[in-house]
């Protein structure tokens, strides 16, 4: 029997989330989170089919938290050695101008990485240091970077152009990169394969709704236009992220309320979007059921984020020049009957969309399924996206040296 193994990882500034993978088929073995990384309470959780562990215990960095991962991986017998994980796959937020697909997880690449810090302060050290208390457990495996903007870099230059002095977007590498490319890309292949087969010429509009949340326009696989912009601060409304504003905003804010271009920066990442419009909650789930209670901060809330995705799609069905399949997936696309239909009926007339009001109900927890009737004349997906198998398939095929 094929022992080999492959780890998907997703390391923050306190925190390691990871999943393990047979080589053979990619089939789940298990997976969990390290969380509050640095704390004398911090947790380690493993899900292992029926199994839920959690310990609180103190973690002072990664090394501690792979070191508890390994240990419990071995100490259940779920891996005979550690040298079985031949492969492993480390998300990274941005990989810049530098990466259009993923990369061996070298000295050239964490240099790379090193130089987006600038651009990626919250992420990038942290995925270094997951790198890193990896590479020192398993130094045997065959290691790579996953960008969640290489997909969007098929994008012409008028797409992720800002209109600054030019020579600033140079200088400064100051561009739309977008976000969540690894999901965008896992949709439109999933899109292809099951919904527009044989068919040429595709024109595919993948909305990642969650709590962060992002759009892409996809031509024939390729991103031709994405949501996010320098960072995932940009594009549609999300949990605490504002979105697209009037870049005078920022100013005006600052002089107001006498505070720093980087409190603004915090006000605008982590206490706009649906937390700072309802007053109640960066989570919709929150938000939703206020909104069937009449909160009128809910009702605000929830409208404007529908709003802003129809707009969004309203504005790639111009940019493809028409459309053949809307996605919706993550949290609250593959979850949320309500705010579907919520974006859904502000796009309908326009696109020509009819919905299939049941088959939307039902289409939640992880189902996949067609929500738009026949007479549509766009079709309409739900599809739990799966960023951490594509991240395993990535690694498996540098391991196999077709990467």
């Amino acid at each position: 029997m094929d022992q080999r193994l492959v780890m998907a990882v997703n390391a923050g500034s306190s925190s390691l989330k990871y999943k393990l993978y047979r080589y053979e088929g990619l089939e789940v073995v298990c997976g969990g989170l390290v969380d509050r990384i640095g704390h004398d309470d911090g947790i380690f959780k493993l899900n292992y089919g029926e199994e839920h562990l959690k310990e609180i215990l103190p973690i002072p960095d990664h090394d501690k938290g792979v070191e508890l991962i390994l240990d419990a991986l071995l100490k259940k017998g779920i891996v005979k050695d550690k040298k079985d994980i031949v492969a492993i796959g480390h998300r990274v937020v941005q990989g810049g101008k530098y990466f259009s697909k993923s990369a061996i997880f070298d000295e050239d690449t964490e240099k790379k990485i090193a130089e987006l810090i600038p651009l990626d302060p919250l992420h990038a050290p942290a995925h270094l240091m997951g790198y890193h208390a990896f590479k020192e457990a398993i130094p045997e495996a065959t290691t790579i970077a996953v960008f969640d903007t290489a997909y969007h870099q098929t994008m012409e230059e008028e797409d992720y152009l800002f209109p600054i002095p030019y020579e600033l977007s140079r200088k400064y590498d100051c561009r739309r990169y977008g976000a969540h490319g690894t999901s965008h890309r896992y949709l439109a292949e999933k899109a292809l394969g099951s919904y527009l087969k044989g068919q040429t010429d595709t024109k595919i509009i993948t909305c990642h709704l969650g709590s962060g949340a992002s759009l892409a326009a996809i031509r024939d696989g390729k991103v031709v236009a994405t949501s996010m912009g320098l960072t995932p601060l940009g594009g549609v409304m999300m949990g605490t992220r504002s979105g697209d504003i009037d870049p005078s905003v920022s100013y005006y804010l600052a002089e107001r309320l006498g505070i720093s271009p980087s409190e603004v920066y915090d006000l605008l990442n982590k206490k706009s979007g649906f937390l700072g419009v309802s007053g109640i909650s960066n989570d919709t789930r929150d938000v939703e059921e206020a909104y069937f209670k009449a909160d009128e901060r809910a009702i605000r809330a929830s409208n404007l984020f529908a709003r802003r995705v129809a707009d969004y799609i309203g504005q790639y069905y111009v940019r493809l020049g028409g459309c053949d399949l809307i996605v919706f997936s993550a949290g609250i696309g593959e979850n949320s009957p309500f705010y579907r239909k919520l974006v859904l009926d502000r796009a309908k007339e326009a696109l020509g969309l009819d919905v299939d009001e049941a088959a939307n109900e039902k289409a939640f927890a992880g189902k996949e399924a067609l929500i738009s009737t026949s007479e549509s004349k766009v079709k309409v997906a739900v599809i739990p996206t799966d960023e951490e198998k594509m991240i395993a398939m990535d690694a498996v095929a540098a391991y196999e040296g077709r990467l």
